[in-house]
């Protein structure tokens, strides 16, 4: 926590791009503006207006609300590691390497969704490691919530699904925890559906940005898997007049449709486009460029603050990554021998939550920052990783 307070005092950064139209909407919020107009999800604009109005609206005032979520991830996380059964000495391990994870330090200067989104995050996988009754009631309410700051997050239930047929080795009851799950879900964000739909004057969603995103990204000038200017898209559906004279729902709708047609006959180019958008998003650690953006910090010394976060980025994702793929397959392994239920909870949770957000990153688009929430999964299967070939290597030598 304390690097975390130096980083934000001494590298003064300024948002831009997303970060500026959040922080810009959270101020307009906090001074009586409407709450967005559908483009895109606001559940930490209207959350950080809250804050603006109660201790006035900066740039400074934002990034020590990051600190609180910081410490919330902090505090999860250790409550996480005192539930699951692992010796003391490889929770202390893994607690140690996931505080001083660079990511988790460097995005309090971010003025993004995913330090709020990771909070409530971990909030749910408190729960559902806890004892409490109701779990899956309270992690139904809080999977909508998040499913106000990222909409794909309502998939959640799914992986709540997955996991528990697993473990339980039963249908009904795991069905049955999962609806209960996106059944709250729908409750939670059904006033904001139906504040969008009054808006629009037709059914939309709690964002309208799915479209644009799965166009710009899968189209056949997107050479690297990342975003791009609509516009520059060929025979782009922007420019034509009736987009241009289309309400935000319409448009979201063409762009979609645009997306899907390109996608269908174009199988070959979007899975190669699938797996770049998956290296930008687990192995470029752009989100350090962002947290220092327009500060003045040296060139040099930026640049060797990237490489050094990137290096210990891919030092630690890319064994997580593999050995998260030999879990998959011993857990294959397990259900077909009819041993699932002598998997491991924890690693079985972690694994799910890595297939789901890949599965929509694969989709959608690739950016460093898209991996933080992930980053206590990697750290934790990074640690396995490296048990695992010390064993080894022991076993070998004797």
């Amino acid at each position: 926590m304390v690097l975390s307070i130096l980083w934000i005092i001494f590298v003064k950064s300024v948002p831009f791009s997303d970060f500026s139209y959040y922080y810009n909407l959270a101020v307009s919020i906090a001074n009586g503006g409407q709450w967005g107009d559908t483009y895109t999800s606001v559940g930490y604009p209207i959350v950080l207006a809250g804050v603006f109005k109660l201790f006035g609206a900066s740039i400074f005032t934002a990034k020590v609300f990051n600190l609180l979520f910081t410490f919330i991830n902090y505090m999860c996380f250790k409550y996480i590691l005192f539930k699951v059964k692992l010796r003391e000495i490889d929770k202390k391990i893994i607690f140690f390497i996931f505080v001083f994870f660079p990511s988790n330090i460097v995005y309090n200067n971010i003025l993004g969704t995913e330090l709020m989104f990771t909070s409530i995050l971990f909030i749910i996988t408190c729960l559902y490691f806890g004892d409490i009754k109701y779990k899956y009631f309270l992690m139904g309410v809080l999977t909508g919530l998040d499913t106000m700051v990222k909409p794909f997050f309502i998939v959640f239930f799914f992986a709540v699904f997955l996991v528990d047929i697993i473990k339980y080795k039963k249908f009904f009851m795991p069905l049955k925890n999962s609806l209960v799950v996106l059944v709250m879900c729908a409750v939670v964000i059904s006033p904001w559906i139906y504040r969008n739909t009054k808006l629009m004057g037709q059914p939309t969603y709690v964002s309208n940005n799915g479209g644009i995103v799965l166009y710009i990204n899968n189209n056949s000038r997107n050479s690297n898997g990342r975003w791009m200017d609509a516009s520059q898209v060929e025979n782009s559906v922007v420019k034509t007049g009736q987009y241009k004279s289309a309400n935000r729902t319409q448009q979201n709708k063409m762009l979609l449709d645009a997306a899907k047609k390109w996608i269908k006959s174009h199988p070959a180019q979007f899975i190669k486009l699938g797996f770049k958008r998956l290296f930008n998003t687990y192995l470029f650690g752009d989100d350090i460029l962002y947290s220092t953006y327009g500060s003045g910090i040296n060139k040099n010394l930026n640049n060797l603050v990237f490489l050094i976060g990137n290096f210990i980025r891919v030092l630690v994702f890319l064994p997580a990554v593999v050995f998260i793929l030999i879990y998959f397959l011993k857990t294959l392994f397990s259900i077909f021998r009819g041993e699932s239920h002598l998997m491991d909870e924890f690693k079985l949770y972690m694994m799910m939550l890595f297939f789901m957000f890949t599965c929509v990153y694969f989709i959608t688009e690739g950016q460093g920052r898209y991996a933080f929430p992930e980053t206590f999964v990697f750290v934790c299967y990074f640690y396995f990783a490296l048990k695992y070939i010390v064993f080894k290597f022991k076993r070998i030598r004797s």
